[in-house]
């Protein structure tokens, strides 16, 4: 069967290579969440689970958090784990912070990729709350300690590879974002009232 019979010559060509671009294009942008839910379901690549609440059961057993922190090449904020590790039991809700600091004269906002080494980890650390669900916008100066809570799964005991994990390493990456809406008009604002007042000093 051939494509757009009722075209000849360069016409179909034409036709037939915006198909496949668009196809092409199409898939590209399809690919990315399909890939974000395939690791979120299978703890593939260390993605990580989300919890509404802390685990029913608390074992034992004891299993080693360290925390990681990095930065994408262009951003221009200090990024740290607020202690380097923990030693939790397995299904205990853990609470860690880490610390960000915006050193500019500009806000500025960021938003925070993560996983877990090992891979075969990722499927049983659960998340409850975190600082990387959300977009986070820190004001010139500004220092804050951003949270998340989590757990390790008492399954993973009797999966056949999760059950020789005995440290898991969570890290964060954090990358600059365009600042929200809200945030650059507050900013243009901001510039505004500045260069009014400095008019005026100038004027006097």
């Amino acid at each position: 069967m051939k494509l757009f019979p009722n075209l000849k010559g360069p016409m179909r060509t034409v036709a037939q290579t915006t198909s496949v671009v668009v196809v092409m294009g199409a898939l590209a942008w399809a690919s990315v969440p399909f890939y974000d839910w395939f690791c979120r379901v299978t703890g593939f690549g260390g993605a990580t689970d989300v919890a509404e609440q802390s685990s029913d059961v608390v074992l034992d057993q004891t299993i080693k958090v360290r925390f990681d922190a990095s930065l994408e090449r262009d951003m221009p904020w200090s990024f740290k784990p607020e202690v380097r590790e923990m030693e939790l039991r397995i299904g205990e809700m853990g609470l860690a912070f880490y610390e960000a600091h915006n050193p500019l004269d500009v806000p500025i906002a960021g938003q925070a990729a993560y996983n877990v080494t090992p891979y075969e980890a990722g499927g049983f650390f659960d998340k409850i709350e975190c600082f990387c669900f959300t977009e986070q916008v820190l004001q010139p100066g500004e220092t804050v300690l951003m949270p998340v809570s989590f757990f390790v799964d008492p399954a993973i005991v009797d999966d056949r590879e999760g059950k020789h994990v005995h440290t898991i390493t969570l890290s964060y990456t954090f990358y600059q974002i365009d600042l929200p809406e809200q945030e650059q008009h507050a900013a243009v604002d901001d510039a505004a009232l500045t260069t009014t007042a400095q008019d005026a000093i100038d004027t006097n």
